[in-house]
C-alpha cells in the first residue's frame, strides 16, 4: 500500500462503522476511496442531484438542510453523509454545504453496497436510514419494542426540558442547579444559545481535583460548543454518536432551540440487548473474560427478532455477525498476548457461521489457513496457542467445541496454503464418503480475520477444479440425498423419535440441511463464489444452474422452515429449556402444518430433479 492509502485506512479504522470491518475489507475500502476538496461555502449536493458516493468528512465541517431551508444536521471529522440518498435511488433530497474548508473521502456506491451485503455489523450502522436493519428486500420491518432505537425519534425519549445555567454563573451556582434538578450535567447557555456543557465528571476532574474555588466562572471548566443532536433525528444515531465520541450527554435541539439533554443511560438501560449495542460492546470489551457475559445475550436476540417479525435470513446474518465479532476480538486478544503473527494467516469460519446462517444453537466449525512461509518448527507453537486461545474463548461464550474436532486447534485443520490445496484436490479427485463429509463443511468457508488473500487464492483454485469434475459433483449430489424431507407418499409428515418419547420433526437435518446441500451443488457446478444458501440460490438462477422457479421455491421453503425452527428455539429458551431442532407438530397451527408440508414437498421435488440430472438411481 502507498503511504496515502495507509493514511486513509488508518483514518477509517479509527471511526465507526469502518472500525467494524476486518482488516482485508478495510484495506480494500481504503483503496476504493476518492478524495475531494471543497472550499467553505461550496455546495456538495442540492435537492434532486444524483449521488454516487458515500461521503466521509476527513477534515472540516458540513451542514445539511432540507429543500425548505430547515437545518437537519452539522457533521464533522469522521461523520458520514449521503446515506439516505444512496439508499433511496441515488438522488439527494437535501442541500449539503461546506461550512468550513473540507477534505472529503468519497466511497463509490458499488463498494458501499458490497460492504453492506457482506458485513452485517457494518450494515447495521446504516440500518436506520432505510427503515430498519433488514431492509425492504427482506419484507419485514422491526417494530418491536426492543428495536425502538431503529425507529424512535430523540425528542420522544426526553422526559424533561433542559437543565441549564447562564454562562456568567459560578461553579457553585451551576452545581446547585444540578443538585436541585438531580441531573448529572448542566447545559450552559448565553441567552437562548447553547455555548457549553458541564458534567459531574468535569466537577470531579477539573474542580475538585484541580482545587478550583467554587466562585470560579463555570465558563472556565465547561466543554465549549458541545456536540448536539436534532430532536427529529433517530435515537439510533444518538447512541452511535455517543459511542463514537465517548460522550455520555448529548444536548437536543429543535429548529435551533435547546429542548433537553439525552443521556447514555437513557438509551443503554433500555436497549442493552439490541444487536447493535451488543456488537459495539463486544468490540469494546477489555479482555476475553468479559466476552461470555456479552455472548450470553445472543440467544435472547433470536427471540426478540422473531417477535419483531424478522426473517430467518436476516436473523442468521445478525447472529453470525455477533459470532464474527467475538471471533475477531478473541483474535485481537490472542495477538496481544502472543505478539504479532510470524507469518500471515486467515481465520476461516465454516459450517453455519461460514454461511451466515447461525441460530441460537451453534457449535464451532473453523480452521486456519497459513502462509506458505509457515515452518512447523519455528511457527507451530504460536499458531497452536492462537487457535487454542480462540477456540477456548468461543467455547466459554457458548459456542461449544465441534464434536468432530473440525476446529483450528486441531493440527489437521491448521495448515499452510499448499496443504489446503492438496486437501481439496484429494477430496475432489477421490470423493469417498469421508471426503464428501469434509467437503460439506469446508466448501462453506468464509474469512473472518487475518489475511483474506490466502483464502482468495485457495477459493479460485478449488472452485475451478470442482466445477470441471462431473464425477465429484455426482457424488456430492448422491450424498445430498442422504437427508430426506420428512414427508410420506401421501404428503403426510413422517415423524422421528426425539425429545424423550415424543415423535418430532427434525427441522435441521430433514429440513434446512437438504436445501443447504442442494444450493451448495448448484454453486459448485456454476462456479459461484457465494457461501450463504440464499445467495447461492439466487446466483444459480443467473448462471442457469437451476430454473428460476425452482430456486425461488427453494428460497421460500428455506425461509419458512428456517423461521419455524427459530421460533421453536425461541419458545424453548423463553421457557428455560435448551434449544434444539426437534419440533412437535402440535406446536403448529393447521395453517403452519400445511405450509410446512408444502415446503418439504418443494425440497423433495428438487431433490428428485437433481437426482435425474446426475442420473442417480435412488430417486
Amino acid at each position: 500500500m502507498t503511504p496515502e492509502i495507509l493514511e486513509v485506512r488508518a483514518f477509517l479504522g479509527a471511526h465507526h462503522p469502518f472500525d467494524l470491518l476486518p482488516e482485508p475489507a478495510l484495506g480494500d475500502t481504503a483503496r476504493a476511496i476518492e478524495v475531494s476538496y471543497v472550499r467553505k461555502g461550496g455546495v456538495i449536493a442540492n435537492p434532486d442531484d444524483p449521488v454516487a458516493h458515500l461521503y466521509i468528512v476527513r477534515s472540516g465541517a458540513v451542514e445539511s438542510r432540507s429543500r425548505f431551508g430547515e437545518l437537519l444536521s452539522r457533521l464533522g471529522e469522521g461523520d458520514c453523509f449521503g446515506v439516505r440518498a444512496l439508499l433511496r435511488g441515488g438522488v439527494s433530497t437535501n442541500r449539503t454545504v461546506a461550512i468550513e474548508d473540507c477534505l472529503l473521502y468519497m466511497l463509490p456506491v458499488a463498494r458501499f453496497e458490497a460492504l453492506r451485503r457482506t458485513h452485517p455489523a457494518f450494515a447495521y450502522f446504516f440500518a436506520a436510514f432505510d427503515g430498519g436493519p433488514l431492509g425492504a428486500a427482506q419484507g419485514a420491518a422491526l417494530h418491536g419494542k426492543t428495536f425502538d432505537l431503529l425507529s424512535r425519534r430523540v425528542g420522544d425519549l426526553l422526559v424533561r426540558g433542559p437543565v441549564s445555567a447562564p454562562v456568567a454563573a459560578t461553579i457553585r451556582e451551576t452545581a446547585e442547579v444540578m443538585r436541585d434538578a438531580r441531573v448529572s450535567a448542566a447545559l450552559i447557555v448565553d441567552g437562548d444559545a447553547l455555548v457549553g456543557i458541564v458534567t459531574d465528571r468535569d466537577l470531579r476532574n477539573k474542580v475538585v481535583a484541580g482545587a478550583l474555588p467554587p466562585e470560579t466562572p463555570v465558563a472556565e471548566v465547561m466543554t465549549p460548543s458541545p456536540r448536539s443532536i436534532a430532536a427529529q433525528d433517530l435515537a439510533f444515531n444518538a447512541l452511535l454518536t455517543m459511542s463514537r465520541h465517548d460522550i455520555h450527554h448529548l444536548p437536543v435541539m429543535d429548529k435551533g432551540r435547546l429542548v433537553g439533554c439525552l443521556t447514555a443511560s437513557t438509551l443503554i438501560d433500555a436497549h442493552t440487548s439490541s444487536p447493535l449495542y451488543l456488537a459495539h460492546a463486544i468490540h469494546e470489551a477489555a479482555d476475553a473474560a468479559a466476552l461470555p457475559a456479552l455472548a450470553a445475550r445472543v440467544p435472547s436476540i433470536v427471540g426478540q427478532m422473531c417477535e419483531a417479525g424478522a426473517t430467518a435470513h436476516a436473523i442468521g446474518h445478525v447472529i453470525t455477525a455477533l459470532t464474527d465479532a467475538l471471533t475477531q476480538v478473541l483474535l485481537k486478544f490472542a495477538e496481544a498476548e502472543l505478539g504479532p503473527p510470524p507469518v500471515p494467516y486467515v481465520w476461516m469460519a465454516a459450517g453455519s457461521q461460514g454461511r451466515q446462517e447461525q441460530t441460537a444453537l451453534s457449535d464451532q466449525d473453523n480452521c486456519l489457513i497459513l502462509d506458505d512461509a509457515y515452518d512447523e518448527a519455528a511457527h507451530g507453537t504460536y499458531f497452536e496457542r492462537l487457535a487454542t486461545f480462540v477456540n477456548d474463548g468461543l467455547n466459554a461464550c457458548g459456542y461449544v467445541y465441534c464434536p468432530g474436532e473440525m476446529m483450528a486447534r486441531t493440527a489437521e485443520w491448521r495448515q499452510p496454503l499448499r496443504v489446503w490445496k492438496r486437501y481439496f484436490r484429494r477430496w475432489i479427485e477421490e470423493p469417498e464418503p469421508k471426503a464428501l463429509m469434509l467437503s460439506c463443511i469446508f466448501f462453506d468457508l468464509r474469512p473472518v480475520g487475518g489475511a483474506a488473500a490466502l483464502w482468495d487464492e485457495l477459493r479460485a483454485e478449488i472452485h475451478d477444479a470442482s466445477r470441471k469434475n462431473h464425477i465429484f459433483l455426482a457424488h456430492m449430489a448422491s450424498n445430498a440425498m442422504q437427508h430426506e424431507p420428512p414427508i410420506g407418499f401421501f404428503r403426510g409428515l413422517v415423524l422421528v423419535y426425539g425429545g424423550g418419547e415424543n415423535q418430532t420433526l427434525d427441522l435441521k437435518h430433514n429440513g434446512v440441511v437438504p436445501i443447504v446441500d442442494l444450493a451448495r451443488i448448484y454453486a459448485l457446478a456454476a462456479g459461484i463464489d457465494a457461501v450463504n444458501t440464499e445467495d447461492r440460490l439466487l446466483g444459480a438462477i443467473d448462471s442457469r444452474a437451476v430454473s428460476r422457479q425452482g430456486a425461488m421455491d427453494l428460497k421460500d421453503a428455506l425461509e419458512f422452515i428456517g423461521i419455524t425452527r427459530l421460533r421453536h428455539q425461541a419458545r424453548q429458551m423463553r421457557d428455560g429449556l435448551p434449544a434444539d431442532n426437534l419440533l412437535l407438530p402440535k406446536e403448529l397451527s393447521s395453517f403452519e402444518r400445511g405450509n410446512l408440508k408444502s415446503a418439504f414437498q418443494v425440497v423433495k421435488d428438487m431433490q428428485a430433479s437433481m437426482a435425474s440430472a446426475y442420473q442417480l438411481s435412488r430417486f
